[in-house]
C-alpha cells in the first residue's frame, strides 16, 4: 500500500494525533516537510491519501510550494485520492476547489464548540454527535467550495468544515496533542490576551483541564480519521 503523504508547513504544526492514529492502524505514512525545503511530489497516485496540516501563513501567500501543492491537490481530486486538510490545510483544499480564502469575520483562538449540521453523510464523519469542542487558532477562513457540503459550523464562523466526496476540509483543529497546545501557547504568546474574550482565549483558559479536553478531541479525531481512511487507495 502506498503511504499517506503528510504535508507539514511549520515545525510547530506537525501531524499530532493524525500521525498517531495512522500508526495505530498500521498505515504507512511519509512526512513532507515543506518548512524544511522538501519538494512537492508531482504524482498524487504515489500516495494512498494526502493529509495537510496547519501553519501560520496564509493559503494565499506566494510561497514557493503553494502553486505546485495546489496542482498536486487538483490531481488528487481528479484521481480520487482522498485529501484531509486541517485549518491551513482545509483552506488550501478549498483553494484547490476554486473557493476563496480571506480574513475571518472573527479570528478564533482556543477551545470552542462546533455544531454538526444535518447534512448528507455528516453523521458518518462525526459518529452521530450533535456538537463537540475543538481547538482553534486562525485568522483566515474559506468559503464553501462549489459542490461541497458544509458539515460543521459555529456562531463565529459559519464554515468550520466541509466534505467533498471522500475529501474533508476542516477550519478547526482536531489533531492537537498536549505538546502542540503548549508549544503554540509559547510561540504565539503575543497573540493571546490577558483576559479571554470570546472567541479568543488567554493562556490560562486554553491550558485549563487540558487532558479532559484533549481526550474528547482525540475521540472526535479518531472517528473522522476512520471515516476518511475508508477512502484510501489500496
Amino acid at each position: 500500500m502506498h503511504p499517506v503523504a503528510i504535508f507539514r508547513f511549520s515545525p510547530t504544526e506537525g501531524p499530532g494525533r493524525f500521525a498517531e492514529w495512522l500508526d495505530a492502524q498500521g498505515l504507512p505514512r511519509r512526512l513532507i516537510g515543506l518548512d524544511e525545503g522538501d519538494d512537492v511530489p508531482s504524482d498524487a497516485r504515489a500516495f494512498s491519501g494526502i493529509g495537510l496540516m496547519g501553519g501560520p501563513m496564509s493559503a494565499n501567500d506566494a510561497l514557493p510550494w503553494n502553486a505546485p501543492l495546489l496542482d498536486l491537490l487538483r490531481r488528487a481530486l481528479a484521481a480520487d485520492v482522498p485529501v484531509i486538510g486541517h485549518c491551513l490545510g482545509g483552506q488550501l483544499l478549498a483553494r484547490a476547489l476554486d473557493a476563496r480564502v480571506g480574513p475571518a469575520s472573527a479570528p478564533e483562538i482556543g477551545w470552542g464548540e462546533v455544531r454538526v449540521l444535518d447534512a448528507d453523510g455528516a453523521n458518518a464523519w462525526f459518529a452521530g454527535r450533535d456538537s463537540f469542542t475543538v481547538f482553534q487558532w486562525h485568522y483566515d477562513e474559506f468559503t464553501l467550495p462549489a459542490g461541497a457540503t458544509r458539515v460543521l459550523t459555529n456562531v463565529h464562523n459559519a464554515e468550520q468544515a466541509y466534505t467533498f466526496g471522500k475529501h474533508i476540509g476542516l477550519q478547526c483543529h482536531i489533531e492537537m496533542t498536549r505538546p502542540m497546545v503548549e508549544t503554540w501557547c509559547r510561540a504565539g504568546a503575543d497573540e493571546l490576551p490577558a483576559l479571554s474574550r470570546d472567541p479568543v482565549q488567554n493562556r490560562a483558559d486554553i491550558l485549563a483541564d487540558l487532558e479532559r479536553k484533549l481526550a474528547g478531541l482525540s475521540r472526535v479525531a479518531n472517528d473522522v480519521y476512520a471515516q476518511w481512511a475508508k477512502g484510501l487507495v489500496r
